[in-house]
C-alpha cells in the first residue's frame, strides 16, 4: 500500500465523512503555520547574524534567496511523490528537513554553512507546502478557492503567532538558540501531524457539486506543459507575482523616501508609526485575503475573481505612489495593496485543478507554484529602476502595469482558453 494512503474499511467509511476532510485541512493548516518562520521570520535573524560575525547584509541575504529558490523550484518533484506516495512520507520528510535546517543555522560558523541550512529547509519548506496545498486541492474538489485559501493562510499568517516570542528570545538567550529549539519544535511538530495525513479518495467519491467549471480528464505534469493554457497561467502568475513584490518588498525604503516612515498614524484608537502600522497589516491581510478570494473564486468563477483582484491590485499601487506620501493614506493603500495581492496562492491552485483534474493535483499545482521563484528573480529590477531614474515612479508604474495586463488576459486570453480546454478534456473523457 502506498504510504499515506488509507486501508479499506473504517478509515475509508471515515474518509467519506464530513468532518474527515476538515481534520485534513486542519492538520495542512497547521503544518503550514509551523513553516511560516523558515520565510516570514527569517528578518528577525539578519541583523544579528551580521551583528555576531560581522558579515555583510548583502552576502547573508543570499541565503534567504537560496531558500526562497529551493523551497520553490523543488515543489513539482515533491508534488509528484505526494501524488505517487501519499502525503504523509512527504510532510514527515519535510518536517524533518525544516528543522534540520534551522539546527545547521544554529551552528553555522560560515556563509557557506548558512547558505546550506538555507537549502535544506527551502527544500523541507517546499515539501510541506507544496503537500499541504495539493491535499487539500484533492479533499476539497467542490471547495478548492476556499480550501487552498485556508491552507496558504496557514503559511502567509502562520508567523504572526510566534514572532514575538522569537524576537524576544533572540534577545535573551541569542539568535543560535533560537534557530536552535524553534528549529526543532516546529520540526517536531510537522513530523508528528503528518502521521495523520491520508490520502483523499477520487473527487467524485467526497464533496459536493462545484459551481465552477471542471475538466472531465486528469492529466499529467507531461501533458499540462505542453498545453498553452498552462503557460498563460503561468505568465500572469509571474506578473502578478512581481509587480506586487515590486512595490511592497520595498515598503521601508518608500516610506523613508516619502518621509513617513516614523510619523505616527492613529487609526480607531491605534498609535503606531506608518512604516509599523503598515507591515502590521500586511501580516493579518496577507493571511486574509487568501481564503476570501478563495472563496468568492468558488461563487463566480476563477477568471472573473482574477479580473477584480488584479485590477483591485493595479490601482491601489498607482494610489499608493499618487497619495502615498500621507501618513494615514499610505497606512490605508498599503492594506489595500496587500489585500489585493496575496490571494494568486488561492486562485491559481484552484484553477490549475480545475483545469487538469485532481489526480497529478499536487505536482501540477506545484509546477506552477514554480512561477513565485521566477517573480521573486524580478524583484531586483525595481531596485535598478530606481538607480535609473532617481524616483519610484516608474517602479509603480510597471507594477501596476504588469496587474492591470494579468487581468485583462484573466478575462480575455485564460477564461476563453480554458473553456476551450475544458471542451477537449469532454471529448477525451
Amino acid at each position: 500500500m502506498a504510504a499515506g494512503s488509507y486501508p479499506v474499511g473504517s478509515t475509508t467509511q471515515a474518509a467519506h465523512r464530513p468532518a474527515y476532510r476538515w481534520g485534513q485541512l486542519l492538520i495542512g493548516i497547521v503544518c503550514m503555520a509551523m513553516i511560516a518562520n523558515l520565510q516570514y521570520g527569517w528578518t528577525l535573524f539578519v541583523n544579528p547574524i551580521g551583528d555576531r560575525h560581522g558579515w555583510s547584509r548583502a552576502a547573508i541575504q543570499v541565503a534567504f534567496t537560496i531558500f526562497v529558490l529551493t523551497e520553490t523550484w523543488l515543489v513539482p518533484v515533491e508534488g509528484y511523490l505526494v501524488d505517487r506516495f501519499g502525503p504523509r512520507i512527504v510532510v514527515m520528510i519535510g518536517g524533518v528537513l525544516c528543522g534540520l535546517g534551522w539546527v545547521v543555522n544554529s551552528y553555522a560558523q560560515t556563509l557557506t554553512m548558512l547558505y546550506v541550512g538555507a537549502a535544506i529547509g527551502g527544500i523541507g519548506a517546499g515539501a510541506v507546502y507544496g503537500t499541504c496545498v495539493g491535499n487539500s486541492l484533492k479533499w476539497f474538489p467542490d471547495r478548492r478557492g476556499l480550501a487552498a485559501g485556508l491552507t496558504a493562510a496557514g503559511f502567509g499568517a502562520g508567523s504572526a503567532l510566534t514572532v514575538i516570542p522569537i524576537s524576544a528570545f533572540i534577545k535573551s538567550s541569542g539568535y543560535e538558540a533560537a534557530f536552535l529549539y524553534f528549529g526543532i519544535g516546529q520540526g517536531l511538530v510537522v513530523f508528528a501531524l503528518s502521521w495523520l495525513l491520508t490520502r483523499a479518495p477520487e473527487a467524485r467519491r467526497i464533496g459536493g457539486e462545484a459551481k465552477v467549471q471542471q475538466t472531465r480528464r486528469d492529466y499529467s505534469p507531461g501533458e499540462i506543459v505542453r498545453k498553452p493554457v498552462f503557460w498563460v497561467m503561468y505568465a500572469m502568475f509571474v506578473m502578478v507575482g512581481a509587480g506586487g513584490l515590486m512595490a511592497v518588498a520595498q515598503l521601508a525604503p518608500i516610506a523613508k523616501d516619502f518621509k513617513i516612515a516614523d510619523v505616527p498614524v492613529d487609526i480607531m484608537g491605534l498609535v503606531l508609526p506608518a512604516l509599523t502600522f503598515a507591515l502590521a497589516i500586511d501580516r493579518v491581510l496577507n493571511g486574509v485575503t487568501r481564503p476570501f478570494f478563495g472563496w468568492v473564486s468558488d461563487q463566480i468563477g476563477r477568471e472573473l475573481t482574477m479580473l477584480i483582484a488584479f485590477g483591485l491590485e493595479a490601482i491601489g499601487i498607482m494610489a499608493l505612489y499618487t497619495f502615498g506620501q500621507d501618513p494615514v493614506a499610505f497606512v490605508i493603500l498599503t492594506g489595500l495593496v496587500f489585500f489585493a495581492w496575496g490571494e494568486i496562492y488561492s486562485l491559481f491552485p484552484s484553477t490549475c485543478a480545475d483545469t487538469f483534474g485532481s489526480k497529478f493535483a499536487a505536482a501540477n499545482a506545484g509546477l506552477l507554484y514554480t512561477a513565485k521563484g521566477t517573480a521573486s528573480l524580478l524583484v531586483p529590477l525595481s531596485s535598478v529602476l530606481v538607480a535609473a531614474t532617481g524616483s519610484w515612479h516608474s517602479v509603480f508604474l510597471v507594477a501596476a502595469t504588469l496587474n492591470a495586463v494579468a487581468a485583462l488576459m484573466a478575462w480575455f486570453v485564460l477564461r476563453p482558453m480554458r473553456r476551450a480546454q475544458m471542451d477537449a478534456s469532454a471529448r477525451e473523457a
